[in-house]
């Protein structure tokens, strides 16, 4: 086993109103699995209400900060911690996240498109849908072509949404569409295992979106979305597996908003496996 590599690049807090645990038990976790360290991604703050139901409010801003900086400060001989952020992308909101995404302190910002809210759904569904998959992937190529972000994460989430209609051969047009876009801004996408614990049981993105993305070079960063302490690294042998079986031999992540490489052999060898970690153990 080589020297701790990777990071578990999303994760939350429970100030998103729907993850438990706080940073110290996910920076334990992640210690056991041979991380490096973790980055912070928890659900922006957004104006007018947007979403409000699953992230901070912007009067919890300082409290964020605040929280990834003590448990950075705790962990700091044994986990590296870093601030990031996951931003909803939505028309309208460009000039928030203009400014919003340009804090100096953040170290990554996820893009990220959720259809499953009430304010897509109530701007975009209109009860088909293959057009609704449609708009969903034409918006995650908008979100990349703003330049605020620096990856974009779980970039087929829609088919969880509108699973009994999923069919990817019918939606893979708009799909290369999409990353025909995605792959002239250089933006990274975000291989996220959660997926795996939807309602289509796949990572997301799919197979052969990810194969599709790896013929445009467009670069790759593995992330669980853990919500619970335990989901740190969840699966990220498999996905390094997968990543290599369509074609990629590095994986990335991002430090200070620049984006890292890796082989995709070092940072499984790096690894400590699930079995041998016993996530119930007690943190500090």
């Amino acid at each position: 086993m080589t020297a701790p590599i990777l990071y578990e690049t999303h994760m939350h807090t429970p100030l998103c109103k729907h993850a438990h645990g706080e940073p110290g038990e996910y920076a334990a976790v992640a210690e056991r699995r041979g991380l490096r360290g973790i980055i912070v991604t928890c659900h922006n703050p957004m104006p007018d209400g947007f979403g409000s139901h699953v992230r901070m409010s912007t009067d919890d801003w300082d409290t964020y900060v605040e929280l990834v900086e003590q448990t950075r400060d705790a962990w700091s001989d044994r986990v590296d911690v870093r601030l990031g952020l996951e931003c909803d992308y939505f028309p309208g909101y460009e000039s928030f996240l203009e400014k919003q995404t340009a804090h100096d302190g953040l170290n990554y910002v996820l893009g990220s498109v959720h259809p499953q809210l009430p304010e897509f759904k109530n701007k975009f569904w209109a009860s088909d849908a293959l057009a609704f998959q449609r708009t969903y992937f034409d918006q995650l190529a908008d979100a990349a072509e703003t330049g605020f972000f620096d990856c974009i994460s779980h970039p087929d989430l829609v088919k969880n949404m509108t699973a009994s209609k999923w069919d990817v051969d019918a939606a893979m047009p708009d799909i290369l569409l999409a990353l025909d876009r995605i792959a002239a801004t250089g933006v990274s996408m975000e291989l996220n295992t959660s997926g795996a614990n939807k309602t289509v049981p796949q990572m997301n993105p799919c197979p052969e979106m990810l194969t599709a993305m790896r013929e445009r070079d467009i670069p790759v960063v593995i992330g669980a979305d853990a919500h619970v302490p335990h989901r740190v690294a969840d699966r990220y042998e498999t996905a390094l597996d997968l990543l290599q079986e369509t074609g990629y031999e590095t994986v990335g992540y991002f430090l200070n908003r620049r984006r890292v490489e890796v082989s995709i052999d070092d940072a499984r060898d790096s690894l400590v496996n699930d079995a041998e970690v016993d996530v119930t153990a007690t943190t500090r």
